[in-house]
C-alpha cells in the first residue's frame, strides 16, 4: 500500500483517513450447537401421569403407568424440537404396535398409534380398531416399560355424504369412550364447501382436549393437487367457527399403498400451503410416507411444518417378512411376487398359507392388505422367536425413521414438559379466531366454495 508515501491529508471537518484495519480472521460458521435433550425426573413423570392423561384414559385404566395423551401433546412436542415429525404408525396387527413403542422408547420420542376407518372401522380389514386400539396400546405400553407419551389417533375417518355424518354422530362419541384421544375428520371426498360444512357440523362430537386432524384433498398421488386456495377456504372457515385444528392433511403427490419411486411428496407445493396457513397456526399431517425415499422425508420435516408423519403398507409387509427397499415398498421376485426373506416375519410355512389365500381371493399388490384380519390370530399364534424377530424388524425400522430421517429424537420429554406447563390433559388451541363467524354462514360457504376451481383427479376409491 502507498499510504506511507503520501502527504498527510489537511484536516477539515470530516473524519481523518484511518489506517485500513488489520483483516480478520476467518471465522468458519459453525453448524449450530445441538441443543441438549431435555431430561425429565420421577417426580415430574409421576405428575405428568396424574395430569396428563384425558379423562377417557383414566376411566378406562385407572391404574395404568402409560401416558396415553392428546394428539396436542405430540403436535407440541414435535413444534417444540423444531424441524421434525413424528411417526403415526398405522397399528394394523398387535406386532406393529409392539414394535412401535418400542422403537420411540429406545428414541425418546413422542409417538402416534393409528388406524384408519378403512383399515379399523365398523367394516374393516384388520383386527385393531377404533374401539380397542387403546386397550392394545395400554396393555403393551404397560408389559414393555413404555414411558413416553403416545397417543391414539382416529385417522382418515371419512365421510362421504350426509350417511357418514349420521353414523358418525353415534360412532364419533363411542371411539372417544373407547379411548381415541385424536381424530381426523376426514370429508376430503366431498366438493370444498360440503367438506367445510361436514367437518364443522361433526366437531361438537370431538371433545376440546382431543388431537384434531382435517383434511384437504383426498391422497390420490400426483392427480388432483390440493391447492392454497382450497386450503384456506378450509381452515379460515373452520377459524371463523372457533375449530382450530392441531393438523391438515393434503394431497400433495403421494398415495396410499404401495407406489413408485416416481410419484411422492412435492416438497415445494407443502410449503407453499403451509405458508399460506400461517396465521392459523397449524401444522401439517403427510399422509402416504410410504414410497418416498429418505431424502425426501427429510425435506418434508425441515422445509415445511409437518409434525406426523404416517406410515402404514411399509410396516405391515415388514411384519411379515417381505423384504422392502428405502421407500417402504415392498420388493418383488423375477415373477414379480412379494420377496419374503425365509429368516424374517412370520414362517415359511405361515406365509405359504397367506400367499395360498390371497391367490383364492384373487388379490394382488395392495390388497394383500386384507390378509390382516384372517391371519392377525394365526401371526400372534407363531413361536415367540418368529414374533420377537417381526416386532424387531418394525421397531428397527421405525428408529430409523425417527432418528435419522424424521429428527424425532429426544421429544418426548418436550410432551411431558407441554403437559406439566399447562397444568392439564388440556393444552388448548395454538391459534386464535380471527376470522368473522358472520362471514362463514352455511349460505356464505356454499357462495365461496362455488367460486373455487380445484382439480379432485379422477374418481374412485382411494381409501387405505
Amino acid at each position: 500500500m502507498a499510504a506511507k508515501t503520501a502527504k498527510p491529508a489537511k484536516k477539515t471537518k470530516t473524519a481523518k483517513a484511518k489506517p485500513a484495519a488489520k483483516p480478520k480472521k476467518t471465522v468458519k460458521a459453525k453448524p449450530a450447537a445441538k441443543a441438549k435433550p431435555v431430561k425429565i425426573t420421577a417426580k415430574e413423570f409421576e405428575k405428568a401421569l396424574a395430569i396428563g392423561r384425558p379423562p377417557n384414559i383414566k376411566k378406562l385404566f385407572p391404574n395404568s403407568k402409560a401416558l396415553i395423551v392428546s394428539g396436542k401433546v405430540i403436535d407440541r412436542a414435535l413444534l417444540a424440537k423444531g424441524q421434525a415429525m413424528t411417526i403415526a404408525a398405522n397399528g394394523r396387527n398387535y406386532l406393529v404396535i409392539r414394535g412401535a413403542l418400542k422403537a420411540a422408547q429406545r428414541a425418546n420420542a413422542a409417538l402416534i398409534i393409528e388406524i384408519a376407518k378403512s383399515e379399523g372401522g365398523a367394516s374393516s380389514y384388520c383386527a385393531t380398531n377404533y374401539w380397542n386400539m387403546a386397550r392394545r396400546v395400554d396393555q403393551a405400553m404397560n408389559e414393555l416399560g413404555i414411558t413416553v407419551p403416545v397417543a391414539v389417533h382416529a385417522d382418515h375417518y371419512g365421510i362421504k355424504g350426509p350417511k357418514d355424518v349420521e353414523t358418525a354422530r353415534v360412532e364419533i362419541p363411542s371411539m372417544f369412550e373407547a379411548g381415541i384421544t385424536s381424530i381426523a375428520i376426514d370429508a376430503s371426498h366431498l366438493p370444498d364447501a360440503e367438506n367445510l360444512l361436514a367437518s364443522i357440523e361433526l366437531n361438537r362430537y370431538v371433545p376440546k382436549w382431543a388431537g384434531l386432524e382435517t383434511e384437504v384433498g383426498e391422497i390420490k398421488g400426483k392427480e388432483g393437487l390440493s391447492t392454497v386456495p382450497e386450503a384456506l377456504f378450509l381452515i379460515q372457515g373452520l377459524n371463523a367457527h372457533g375449530i382450530f385444528p392441531d393438523w391438515i392433511a393434503l394431497n400433495n403427490g403421494t398415495a396410499h399403498g404401495i407406489q413408485t419411486s416416481e410419484q411422492g411428496i412435492q416438497v415445494e407445493l407443502t410449503a407453499e400451503i403451509h405458508e399460506a396457513l400461517k396465521p392459523y397456526v397449524v401444522s401439517g399431517a403427510q399422509h402416504g410416507t410410504s414410497g418416498n425415499d429418505s431424502d425426501r422425508l427429510r425435506r418434508i420435516a425441515k422445509e415445511t411444518l409437518t409434525t406426523k408423519a404416517n406410515v402404514a403398507t411399509a410396516l405391515q409387509m415388514i411384519t411379515w417378512g417381505v423384504k422392502v427397499n428405502d421407500y417402504g415398498n415392498a420388493e418383488l421376485d423375477k415373477k414379480g411376487d412379494f420377496l419374503k426373506l425365509p429368516d424374517s416375519g412370520v414362517s415359511q410355512e405361515l406365509w405359504a398359507e397367506m400367499v395360498a389365500y390371497a391367490d383364492q381371493q384373487g388379490w394382488k399388490g395392495g390388497n394383500y392388505k386384507k390378509l390382516n384380519l384372517p391371519f392377525e390370530n394365526k401371526i400372534m399364534s407363531q413361536p415367540k422367536k418368529i414374533r420377537d424377530r417381526s416386532e424387531k424388524a418394525v421397531a428397527d425400522f421405525i428408529y430409523g425413521l425417527l432418528t435419522k430421517v424424521f429428527n424425532a429424537k429426544d421429544t418426548a420429554p418436550l410432551g411431558v414438559k407441554a403437559i406439566l406447563k399447562a397444568g392439564s390433559y388440556n393444552l388448548g388451541p395454538k391459534a386464535k379466531r380471527i376470522e368473522k363467524k358472520a362471514q362463514w354462514t352455511e349460505k356464505t360457504i356454499r357462495a365461496k366454495g362455488a367460486v373455487l376451481t380445484p382439480d379432485k383427479g379422477p374418481k374412485g376409491d382411494f381409501d387405505d
